[in-house]
């Protein structure tokens, strides 16, 4: 087995190159995807590989471009659509919400539309306005859509492959500040007929707490755990990966076990994922429960400006504040009266 130490871009770059050279379907669309390679250079040297035929660049028109996808994924193909930055979706908001979502239960599932949507997102890179957003729970909100976000080079690679050969629609969320992170990926390796996108998994095997996050906070919350260990507290950690549908099967028998839950995610509080499974949690292990769920978040706020978003992303200290909460030890809300 071929291994390779690749950042998590070229990790994608290497999926979407693999999945090219297995599928003659995969076309690959978005505004600068082609000659430029994309802004983040995650399609470098596509085009110049598959031709402009199979990596297009296309209008500054998401709307255009997932209108575009829709008619080539009901033709029989395999449309891969950057969505250059996270807050550039909203205009193809309808296209997806309206047409990609409902097309295969508006047809009795006589069509499929085996597209895949990737968008960079989340904040950490001091970007301008409409270039940090968190947007997935407008899209794991919406039924027909499957969404799932990685938080390592591995996981890119495989997970991007899978999202590609799935046939329903898939949303796939790339933290955009782990794109340099470096990692071991094997490139040769057969996809699994267990997915990994359908799977949350355990990156941090734990006692005392149950720590759940996905995308680019799964570092921080290993960051997290390893500091709170010095501590003498145990976290366990779950990248969840799939955020619509969650595998709440893995997430209930984590906090069977510890009997405490700690979410985190960098999106808004009020309606976020972290709502969702907090929720669902407490609906199927009320009696495990030594504590609440506790959520740790971002604010509902838009994304604020660059140099204040370090107070906007959940950081070690405040998940670590949220491990204090939920263990009933000192914590920043005391005083509040929480």
């Amino acid at each position: 087995m071929s291994t390779a130490s690749l950042t998590m871009s070229a990790a994608i770059n290497a999926g979407l190159r693999r999945a090219m050279e297995d599928d003659d379907r995969v076309v690959v669309m978005g505004e600068d995807v082609g000659k430029l390679g994309g802004v983040y250079r995650v399609t470098q040297g596509l085009q110049q590989t598959f031709g402009n035929r199979r990596v297009m660049d296309t209008p500054l028109a998401e709307s255009a471009i997932l209108g575009t996808a829709i008619g080539l994924a009901y033709a029989g193909y395999r449309p891969v659509c950057e969505i250059q930055f996270d807050g550039f979706v909203y205009p193809a908001f309808d296209q997806i919400v309206s047409q990609v979502a409902r097309m295969h239960s508006r047809t009795r599932g006589t069509v499929k539309l085996p597209m895949t949507i990737r968008i960079p997102f989340g904040g950490g890179i001091g970007a301008a306005e409409h270039h940090s957003d968190s947007p997935e729970a407008l899209f794991t909100h919406t039924s027909g859509l499957r969404v799932v976000s990685v938080s390592d080079p591995a996981d890119a690679y495989a997970v991007i492959r899978e999202a590609i050969a799935s046939d329903d629609p898939v949303l796939y969320f790339e933290p955009k500040r782990r794109y340099h992170v470096k990692g071991d990926v094997a490139l040769d390796a057969t996809p699994s007929p267990v997915r990994a996108m359908d799977h949350a998994r355990v990156v941090a095997a734990g006692t005392d707490v149950t720590l759940v996050a996905y995308g680019g906070l799964v570092q921080t919350a290993l960051a997290a755990a390893a500091a709170a260990q010095t501590e003498g507290i145990s976290i366990e950690v779950i990248d969840l990966r799939s955020l619509s549908p969650i595998d709440f099967e893995a997430v209930v028998a984590s906090v069977e076990r510890t009997g405490r839950l700690v979410v985190a995610h960098e999106a808004s509080q009020t309606g976020g994922l972290g709502a969702e499974i907090s929720a669902a949690v407490t609906e199927r292990c009320f009696y495990s429960l030594e504590h609440a769920p506790v959520r740790v978040t971002g604010f509902d706020i838009p994304f604020p400006p660059a140099k204040l978003e370090k107070h906007h992303i959940p950081d070690l200290d405040r998940i670590l504040d949220g491990v204090d909460r939920v263990l009933d030890r000192p914590n920043s809300l005391q005083d509040r009266g929480w």
